[in-house]
């Protein structure tokens, strides 16, 4: 069954562009306009991957990605014009996975949206009998499921992604550059706001409020690790 891929973007020929390299990809894909339509869309066709822009009539992207995430942790990849560091920081904060700078090469969205997707199949499709737990957090990777104290916390895949790899080498410290390239999957490109930001999404979601972080730990000067 074909993967079905949402494109929500109001510039038709960038949006055309990208649906037939990712038709080329095997990919099904479905094209909104601007916010409102991508939401509609959303909604009737459930898609697998979201490719949303920023900068479009009606709702923009930050708008749109509040609303997937109140019912969806479906992987969505931004598509912005603007290098100004506050968008990206933003997405990422609203629960983006990625993003990619207009203007892109295909071969760069290509391998940034196969990275997202092979992280969906392999959490779907390879689950371990396994459990971490630590101090009232338990990670189950055989449901992909984080609880804390017994409930439910609800994390976009990039957040468990990045707390599973940490959790299962409790104690190494890990560099920025070394978890973009071991969690996000691909190379340094100079922005390690990036895991700064989705470590900051996650300790809001995990850790004691007004207390010591004591599961995703700081070195100061090297990285992060997870607290035995």
């Amino acid at each position: 069954m074909s993967i079905n891929i949402l494109v929500v973007d109001d510039e038709r020929n960038i949006a055309d562009i990208i649906k037939f390299n990712l038709e080329k990809e095997g990919y099904t894909v479905e094209i909104a306009s601007d916010g409102e339509d991508g939401i509609n869309k959303f909604n009737k066709s459930n898609p697998e991957l979201v490719l949303l822009d920023i900068m479009m009539p009606k709702k923009d992207g930050f708008q749109v990605l509040k609303e997937i995430r109140l019912k969806s942790q479906v992987p969505v990849i931004m598509l912005t014009a603007k290098e100004e560091e506050v968008d990206k920081v933003l997405g990422l904060e609203l629960g983006a996975d990625d993003y990619v700078v207009k203007p892109f090469s295909m071969r760069e969205l290509m391998a940034r949206v196969k990275a997202n997707l092979r992280r969906v199949d392999f959490v779907n499709s390879n689950p371990a009998n396994e459990m971490i737990s630590s101090n009232g957090l338990e990670i189950d990777l055989n449901k992909y499921e984080v609880k804390k104290n017994g409930q439910v916390v609800e994390l976009t895949l990039r957040e468990y992604e990045l707390l599973k790899f940490l959790a299962s080498q409790s104690g190494q410290v890990f560099s920025r550059e070394q978890l973009l390239e071991e969690v996000w999957g691909y190379e340094y490109y100079g922005d390690i706001r990036t895991v700064d930001v989705t470590v900051r999404r996650l300790r809001e979601k995990i850790e004691d409020k007004n207390e010591d972080f004591k599961y995703i730990l700081t070195k100061r000067g090297v990285g992060y690790y997870f607290g035995r």
